[in-house]
């Protein structure tokens, strides 16, 4: 094999900016790009492992790692014999980063869901987050700019966009006049009336503006579909955390969306273990799993990270975060079951993908006829559900 590679690891930002150095590195003729994650031990982990796997596949390729872990786990990854050379996350999606030309404009790869990057970087300080260190401070595209590429991914018949960021809901903070991020998605739809489906990636709740709730709440084409970076169910952690929400904060969010839209699936990201965790707040972690309820739920067993104050704070033993990671998952998995029974024998509109299967507009996962079309929007109603897939 030969010909240029990008593998993509993490966030789905990463999925957005690899498309940008997929094209920049199109016309290389052997050379292999990691886009890295270091948000967890375990994320670093794989990227390494990724790294091997890509080293032993492509021997004689010219390997390079960008990404989050090539500027928080420089030192390690230059140090690995398989990597040739590293470019600093931030200069990823320059040209010059790589030695080539800038690019004529080409066309997009066609996706079932376009992925497009509207912010970048954070300007927040959690005290568990390595992550403002690989990608610096926040940074948004202009509502022009954005409306430029959602039209690309439409012209190349994407029939869902997903708008996303490192922390999406700051969008408009570095721009003239400080625009709300209900601005910019209010502006996508009403110069995209042909768009299906807009969906969000992770959201922090603290930061839903009016226009943004009304739209996730009465917009037919916003996907109900609220997946919060809401990292823990216990009030004294989130004040550790240093996060800028309460408990109560996130329960009243999600409760008066779903007065308005009841069919809103609830996502979220999850911490397990954090440094001074006591069996109460683990209790309260996994207690507000079934209040909102959690049927998307991403958790993360903690693990310290370079230069973060919550590395210096009083850790658990990894025997019980592991335990209490698993308690955590545990509780979604009920109440995705749950959630996953009361869908049976509804319509749902399912956009079908590559492998047979499709998502529903709340993310459900479910099987699509044989022969379906990827990019294909067409009402399933299941009648059972196998291993978590609506059939």
């Amino acid at each position: 094999m030969s010909g240029a590679e990008v593998i993509s690891l993490g966030c789905r930002l990463n999925i957005a900016e690899s498309e940008r150095i997929r094209t920049l590195v199109a016309d290389e003729s052997d050379v292999v790009v990691v886009n890295s994650c270091a948000v967890t031990m375990e994320a670093v982990r794989q990227t390494r492992q990724a790294i091997r796997k890509a080293r032993r596949a492509r021997p004689d390729a010219r390997l390079l790692v960008t990404g989050c872990a090539a500027d928080i786990e420089r030192d390690q990854l230059a140090a690995m014999p398989e990597v040739d050379g590293l470019v600093p996350n931030t200069q990823k999606l320059d040209a010059r980063a790589w030695n080539v030309p800038e690019p004529a404009e080409q066309a997009l790869p066609k996706h079932t869901r376009a992925f497009i990057a509207v912010q970048n970087g954070c300007d927040h300080a959690c005290t568990f987050c390595v992550i403002p260190q690989g990608r610096g401070g926040s940074r948004s595209l202009t509502i022009p700019a954005v409306l430029l590429e959602v039209e690309r991914h439409l012209e190349q018949g994407a029939p869902e966009v997903v708008l996303t960021g490192v922390d999406v809901t700051s969008w408009g903070h570095d721009l003239a006049g400080e625009p709300p991020l209900g601005e910019l998605v209010a502006a996508v739809l009403n110069a995209f009336p042909e768009l299906q489906r807009l969906r969000m990636s992770s959201i922090d709740g603290a930061e839903v503006d009016p226009v943004l709730f009304e739209l996730f709440a009465d917009e037919p084409r916003m996907m109900p579909h609220l997946h919060l970076s809401l990292q823990h169910g216990s009030d004294l952690i989130l004040k550790r955390m240093k996060r800028r929400h309460s408990r109560n904060d996130a329960v009243e969010l999600v409760q008066s969306l779903r007065e308005r839209r009841p069919d809103l699936a609830i996502g979220a990201d999850i911490i397990a273990g954090f440094p001074t965790e006591d069996e109460g707040h683990h209790s309260d972690n996994i207690s507000i799993i079934g209040e909102l309820p959690v049927v998307h739920g991403h958790i993360f067993p903690y693990s310290p990270r370079p230069n973060t104050p919550a590395a210096r704070m009083p850790q658990l033993d990894k025997a019980t975060i592991k335990v209490r990671a698993s308690e955590l998952r545990a509780a979604v998995a009920k109440t995705r079951q749950n959630w996953l029974n009361s869908l049976v024998g509804t319509p749902l509109r399912v956009l079908a993908e590559k492998d047979g299967t499709g998502y529903a507009e709340n993310f459900a996962r479910a099987d699509v006829p044989d022969g379906t079309p990827a990019g294909t929007i067409l009402t399933i109603t299941p009648t059972t559900i196998e291993e978590g897939l609506l059939k």
